[in-house]
């Protein structure tokens, strides 16, 4: 059986915040706002595994509401739903996340980020694709207030 899962989060950009991408800071004047550390790539990679396997989605696992998830870091919360996961019997085909912001240019993070949300899974890179996009000067990602993620994954189990 295979399945496939979409996630998808949005957060504002705010200066004082650190900027977390996949569990890696990328220095920038500006970070996500979020309950947690915002990480909005590893919120919509959660969403999408979680999605896949049919067992809710992030915000009904950590609600935004409970303070035991303030500031919690995001790599717990990624790993967290991938133990969940792989507890119902899920393997980790591949993933691949597209990050929409306008600043700071991501590539030369994409190595760092795709190692990261290796490791927390414990699978092979080669089994997480990054790339990002800008907002060519539009809306809410062009006009750098914003940065959104979507992440697509396809789990298997016999």
């Amino acid at each position: 059986m295979i399945r496939i899962g979409l996630g998808y989060d949005l957060h504002t950009l705010v200066p004082g915040r650190p900027l977390m991408l996949g569990g890696v800071h990328i220095p920038f004047e500006k970070g996500e706002a979020g309950h947690s550390d915002g990480d909005v790539l590893l919120h919509a990679l959660a969403d999408a595994l979680l999605g896949a396997a049919c067992l809710g989605d992030i915000g009904e696992l950590f609600s935004p509401n409970d303070p035991q998830w303030k500031d919690m870091d995001s790599s717990f919360l990624l790993k967290t739903v991938w133990d969940k996961v792989r507890a119902a019997g899920w393997t980790l085909e591949n993933a691949d996340c597209v990050i929409t912001i306008q600043q700071p240019k991501i590539l030369p993070y994409r190595q760092a980020i795709r190692t990261s949300i290796a490791d927390i899974l414990g699978v092979h890179i080669d089994q997480i694709f990054v790339k990002a996009k800008t907002g060519e000067g539009v809306g809410i990602i062009g006009s750098g207030t914003a940065a959104a993620v979507w992440c697509t994954c396809l789990l298997s189990r016999p």
